[in-house]
């Protein structure tokens, strides 16, 4: 692997981080940690192919319930888009409190959510994360 040594990083910490803003990404190695360092543009294209698949029910009282496919979160708005907007602000919410406690969120079965919880911090915004959310009816 082409790495830096962790020394160099420091000693040339403008132009390395220049470099990864308008070039490319840099790998760096220190003892025997390796880790990237990437500009957030690049990460967000990585995880492109991370879209949420739900299912949208509509119940009997005539709310809209939305069920997320990739993580288990429900919300239930007046409307389709009240839900989508509930929706995703837990979506937000879940992927603040996963990346707050890493440690224990990130093992065994909710490891899997890694890559949408990088792609949700990175976007930020309750629109983004809207759109990343393809609906498919259901059946109650």
């Amino acid at each position: 692997m082409v790495a830096m040594n962790a020394t160099q990083v420091r000693s040339e910490w403008s132009a390395v981080v220049d470099t990864v803003v308008r070039d490319k990404p840099q790998f760096i190695k220190r003892t025997r940690d390796y880790m990237v360092l990437a500009d957030l543009d690049l990460l967000l294209e990585l995880l492109s192919a991370y879209t949420f698949n739900a299912t949208i029910y509509e119940e009997s009282d005539g709310s809209i319930t939305i069920s997320l496919d990739e993580i288990d979160l429900v919300e239930n708005g007046t409307s389709k888009q009240d839900a989508l907007n509930k929706l995703s602000n837990a979506i937000l919410e879940y992927a603040i409190e996963y990346y707050n406690d890493f440690q224990y969120w990130s093992k065994g079965n909710r490891s899997k959510h890694k890559p949408y919880i990088f792609k949700v911090l990175i976007l930020n915004d309750i629109d983004k994360i809207g759109g990343m959310i393809q609906c498919h009816p259901g059946k109650i």
